[in-house]
Order: structure tokens, then sequence, then C-alpha cells
């Protein structure tokens, strides 16, 4: 009863924003809370199931978006004659580099092996920035004010979102196999390390992100307003229900995005619940509630941390992809660890660390709460400082402290649940 409670709640505050506000308002909060749920369920998983604590979210998130460019947009020829290929073979001599120093680590004398490396390394460093950077000269001096970069394969874009889950997870992997030894404050501080890393390299490499340019215009899985607004009978279905074709349109795009992410985050809670309640669920909550003693029973627990490492850090990689696909745009400069790091953790301590449902409630909740608080200041400082006099210090001073009110009552939520109910809204059972 407390649950369908709760979800009663978020359902009505949906609503409320609906009839008081605007439908486009509701579907616009719908839409970034199911992407948001997601993202927070990707997050149970690794801290609510395993005990991991990755504060490196946001960069998971941005590599979703990386992959709508990779996967929707189309191909740029110009570019890709101007340098694409000598880039792929820098790229391809990099990882050989790269081979031949592990190869060398292991297989030389210890007394001559440290020397191999280093000669490899700088080596392969120099050769490698002589192949790449003509390269990329070249191809973002292909109309840099429209593309300057190569583009991506020219997929539909719904394959983009689990390409962005495969993405984030080749990431997560190389990153598990070096950090997750580390002890749960460093491998805080690694992971937080390695998102700032992957956001400077989406901000700096205009040839693969256009950099701070943007990429605009991504393909999207719903039809255009315009081209709704075009349509007969789409205006005379909207007129026959008291909307004017613009709205309806708005409309009739967010319950289409609304209907393909309920459907990815059924498909995704399913799958977790089932993993929560199968004998290998059993076994991470056995491994997070006590190391030694589940190393003592013969589990591996770095390869299991792995393995949770990589299927959380996928979600958020797909939920990534959902919503550079909602926005219609690769925006790198974006990508702050206040919204897609400190805000999905907020979400998923406020909802229930290890219920999986309570992470979906969080996500809702604390997005609708992110969305709605600032409006909803500014009403209530208007309120308060009706009576004061205009050019009024203090009023001035309130009136314009309503930007910060969103993270004041983050804040304020997080001190209250911590104090009342520490396991969170919808504790684990």
């Amino acid at each position: 009863m407390r649950t369908l409670a709760l979800f009663a709640l978020v359902a009505a505050l949906i609503l409320g924003t609906g009839f008081l506000q605007s439908w486009n308002s509701a579907l616009i909060i719908l839409n970034m809370g199911l992407v948001s749920a997601i993202m927070a369920l990707g997050v149970n998983l690794q801290w609510g199931l395993a005990g991991l604590f990755n504060v490196g979210v946001m960069g998971f998130v941005a590599l979703g978006g990386l992959a709508v460019v990779l996967t929707a947009v189309a191909p740029v020829p110009e570019a890709w004659a101007a340098g694409g290929w000598r880039v792929l073979g820098g790229l391809a001599f990099a990882l050989a580099a790269i081979v031949a120093a592990v190869f060398a680590w292991k297989r030389l004398p210890r007394k001559t092996r440290g020397w191999a490396v280093a000669a490899i390394a700088v080596g392969g460093f120099f050769i490698y920035r002589a192949i790449l950077d003509p390269a990329v000269s070249a191809i973002e001096s292909v109309d840099p004010a429209a593309t300057g970069f190569l583009g991506g394969l020219g997929l539909p874009v719904l394959l983009a979102w689990p390409v962005g889950g495969l993405l984030a997870a080749g990431v997560a992997w190389v990153i598990g196999k070096t950090a997750l030894g580390l002890r749960s404050d460093y491998l805080a501080i690694a992971t937080l390390g390695i998102a700032e890393i992957i956001i400077a390299l989406l901000k700096n490499e205009d040839w693969l992100t256009r950099g701070v340019k943007n990429v605009i215009g991504l393909p999207r899985p719903v039809p255009y307003e315009i081209d709704l607004q075009n349509d007969a009978g789409f205006v005379e279905t909207a007129a026959s229900i008291g909307l004017d074709p613009t709205t309806a349109s708005t409309i009739y795009v967010k319950l289409g995005y609304s209907m393909l992410f309920a459907v990815v985050l059924v498909i995704v809670l399913v799958l977790a619940q089932l993993a929560l309640n199968s004998p290998w669920g059993r076994m991470m909550r056995a491994v997070r509630d006590n190391e030694e003693a589940a190393e003592a029973m013969g589990k591996d627990v770095t390869a299991r941390h792995l393995q949770i490492f990589i299927l959380g850090s996928a979600l958020c990689g797909i939920a990534g992809a959902m919503m550079t696909t909602l926005d219609g745009q690769l925006t790198p400069s974006s990508y702050q660890p206040l919204r897609y790091t400190f805000l999905i953790w907020v979400m998923v301590i406020v909802g229930g660390s290890g219920n999986n449902l309570g992470a979906v409630l969080g996500g809702f909740l604390i997005w609708f709460l992110w969305v709605q608080v600032e409006p909803m200041g500014q009403w209530l400082m208007g309120v308060i400082t009706a009576g004061m006099a205009d050019g009024s210090a203090l009023k001035a001073h309130l009136l314009g402290s309503v930007q910060h009110m969103r993270l004041l009552t983050m804040g304020v939520i997080l001190l209250l649940v911590l104090r009342f109910a520490p396991r969170g809204l919808l504790p684990e059972r």
C-alpha cells in the first residue's frame, strides 16, 4: 500500500501540472522522469546491490549521448575524404602501441622491460600525434560552421540506445579492470576523474563531436511537429478535440517519446527485479554485506563487482542516449556533475537504496521537484515580498535568491530523508 500510495502521489503531481500549468510541461516532466528513473536504476544496481560507490555517472551518460551521434548522424563524405581514414589509422596505431607495451611488460626480462615500455610509449606517442594531428586539422576545416566533423553511420536512431549501453559498458570494463580493486573512497575519486576526462574529450575533439559547437538536428524516432501541422488529417483530428494544431502536435510528439521511454523502463525494471530475486542477486547482496565471508565461500568478489559495474554503467549509457535523442542535440558543455551525478544519487537515496521500485520512485519525485521548485519559489517569494516597498534591498535580495531554491530544496529533502527515513521512502526488503 505504501508503494502504491507513493506512486499515486507522483502521478497526481504530474497530472496536477497538466491541469494547472500545461500538458506540455507535464509531459516534459514525465519524459525526463522516465529517463532519470533508468539512470537511478543503473546507480541502484551498483550501489544498492553491490555497494560500489560510482560518482562518474556523468561520464557514462555522456557516452550514451556520443553514441547517438556516432550511430544516427549521416556521415560527412568531405570530412572522410579529407582525413577520416588517417584518423582511423592513427587510432589503430595507438592501439597497436598499447598492445606492444603490454606484451613487452609481460614477456621481456625484468631488467629491460621498463626501458622497453618507456621507449614504446614515448615513440608511439609522437608517431601517433604525427599521424593524427594533420588529419584532425583537415577534418575540422571542412565547413566548420556546419560540420567540421566525421559524422556517424546514418543508422536509425533507436539503434543508438543499445549502442549507448554497449559503449558505456566497454568503457566501464576498462575502468573496472583498473579501479575496482581500490577502496570505496578511492574508487569514487577515480570514477569522478575518469568522467571528467570523458567530458573533456567530448568538448575538445571537434572532429568527433564538434566540441562546444554542438551537434544539432539529430534524427528522431517520432514525427516532426511541422509535418504534423501540415497533415490535413491530423489538423482535422486536433480540431475535433478542441486543440489547435501547434499544441496538438507538440503533445503528440511528447506522448510518442513517453511511450518509447516507458517501454524501455518497463523492460529494464522487469530484468532488474528478476536479477534482484535470483540466486545471482542474493549472491551480490551477500558480497555487498560481507566481502570476506563471500570470498571464504569461494565467490570471486572482484569479478562480480566488475559484472555489476558494467551492467549499471550500461543502463546509464542507454539513458544518456535516450536523453540526447529527446533533446535533439549533443551539447558536451551541459554535462555537469550536479545534474548527472549528484541528482541521480539523491534519487537513489531518497527512493530507497537496494529497492528497484524505490529508485524509480526517486527518479520521478526528485526530477519533479527539481523542475517545479524554482517556479514555486518564485511564487512564494512574490507572496512574501508583496507588502514590501519597491526598491527595498531585502525584497531585491529575496527575489534574486529564487534561483538557489533548487539546491536548497534538494539539500533539505536529503537531510529530512536521512533523518527520518534513512533507508529511503521504499526501503529494501
